[in-house]
């Protein structure tokens, strides 16, 4: 048995051999918590899921760190201007993810860290970078620290890229840059920003980059080498890049294979705000139930891209109740019946997961073995039937798909859940109403009677969101 990868950095399916023997070390970015997780966030961490759930069925010990990102510009520029701190918007919309995580059947993390709480670890990389001569602080005074890309050869290793082909980066002001395409390792504290929002340091009052965060989080909770890091297509430029570079230059080995898994797109086209085509999880997650959404997200190859149109998830819902109808029929006809040890999962089906997490191919010999078990039935082969059953109950245990888990009853979309967002949307549009017409008064009270049940609401420039605490 051995399981296959694709390591982008290698561009190359390779051999998995962990540091240790029988364990694997994972570090997965988590989410910047700035507003509500969409189906391309929802993606990205169940492809993570997957790859745990079969390396624990491999025999691996996995242990998995996923981060959430709680200080970030954006988490400070869409908290200006309201009454909400930055780091209650934070954790609110982190408790969004983790109920929208949760739904899918995802799996908590060995370790969930928030980057605001390893600042000291942050600033110990960035001391050790400027004493190798790999950083160093703006000359303006201003505070900030910056990575010298130019003293490291090795920057441009994991996307292949000629440091002179770079664009400039964009994280950080150039105020005290000595090339455009350095990048922020500290931000000095700037006018207008929160006091909350900022740490002391030697280089002067800020907040850390992007980047150092998960330099610094998968040190402290994986040690310098690991084995596998992951995340979404979009952060191999510059996140991973970066997150590489000051590593290594820091003198840690950091991971020996990189995951990127593909994007979501919807009728063909990449989501943005600016097409207004975004769809949010909590949306996805009330137009089906939640064991459909989690097949259609897991159904294509996680290095490929994915496409959301009309009918997607009736396609998936169809598949899954063709798995769902054969686990009933043969649960029924077996009820009483002694058999014989049978195995796992399909020699073809652990194939396919070995190689490079093939899902679709897997998912053939999945709906294979349920169209033979379907001809036992047929033909009351108990004996066939008994095989096929608990080979298909093993895969969909593999896969996190069982519809018949204890995790699928009742949530999101139960009984409940279409009265209660009828309720809901109506009193939303009270309120917008009342915004319309200026009644103020009753527009706070409907804010505060949905508060007050544990209903958020948010008001966005495509309309007004609501989900449940």
């Amino acid at each position: 048995m051995t399981v296959r990868l694709y390591d982008s950095r290698a561009a190359d399916v390779v051999d998995l051999v962990p540091l240790v023997d029988g364990q694997v070390s994972m570090y997965v970015c988590g989410p910047t918590v700035q507003s509500s997780p969409h189906i391309g966030h929802l993606r990205s961490a169940l492809v993570y899921d997957i790859w745990r759930r079969w390396l624990s069925h491999r025999g691996y010990r996995v242990t998995l760190v996923r981060n959430v990102t709680d200080i970030d510009d954006k988490v400070l520029d869409l908290a200006a201007g309201s009454d909400e701190a930055w780091w209650a918007r934070a954790y609110r919309v982190e408790l969004e993810f983790t109920a929208a995580y949760a739904a899918l059947g995802i799996l908590p993390p060995t370790y969930e860290p928030r980057a605001t709480a390893s600042i000291p670890q942050m600033q110990d990389i960035i001391t050790s970078l400027i004493e190798r001569g790999h950083a160093y602080p703006a000359a303006d005074g201003s505070g900030d620290v910056y990575f010298d890309t130019a003293s490291w050869p090795e920057y441009g290793a994991l996307t292949r890229q000629r440091r002179d082909d770079m664009v400039d980066a964009t994280d950080a002001d150039p105020r005290g840059k000595r090339d455009a395409r350095d990048f922020a390792l500290w931000k000095g504290s700037k006018a207008g920003e929160p006091s909350t929002a900022s740490w002391d340091s030697p280089w002067g009052a800020g907040r850390p980059g992007w980047h150092i965060e998960c330099s610094a989080m998968s040190r402290r909770y994986l040690g310098p080498a690991f084995d596998i890091h992951g995340g979404g297509l979009d952060l191999r430029f510059p996140h991973h890049e970066n997150e590489l570079a000051q590593s290594t230059a820091a003198g840690d080995a950091f991971a020996s294979y990189w995951l990127h898994n593909g994007l979501v797109t919807v009728g063909g086209q990449k989501m943005s705000k600016s097409l207004g085509n975004s769809i949010f999880a909590a949306d996805f997650l009330a137009a089906a139930r939640p064991v459909v959404v989690r097949y259609f997200l897991g159904a294509a190859h996680y290095r490929s891209t994915i496409d959301h149109h009309e009918g997607s998830l009736a396609e998936a819902e169809a598949a899954l109740d063709r798995i769902e109808g054969f686990l009933d029929r043969g649960a029924a006809r077996l009820e009483g019946v002694r058999l014989a040890d049978a195995p796992t999962v399909p020699q073809a089906f652990a194939d396919a997961m070995d190689d490079d997490l093939a899902v679709p191919q897997a998912l053939a010999v999945l709906h294979e073995t349920v169209r033979s078990g379907n001809a036992a039935l047929d033909a009351d082969d108990a004996e066939a039937l008994g095989v096929a059953y608990h080979q298909v109950a093993a895969m969909v245990e593999v896969l996190g798909i069982d519809p018949r888990a204890p995790h699928w009853s009742g949530g999101a979309h139960d009984t409940a859940a279409a009265p209660l967002a009828a309720l809901v949307e109506r009193l939303v549009q009270e309120r917008a109403d009342a915004r319309a017409a200026r009644d103020f008064a009753t527009a706070d009270r409907v804010r505060d009677d949905l508060a007050g049940a544990g209903i958020t609401i948010e008001d966005t420039p495509s309309g007004t969101r609501w989900s449940i605490a």
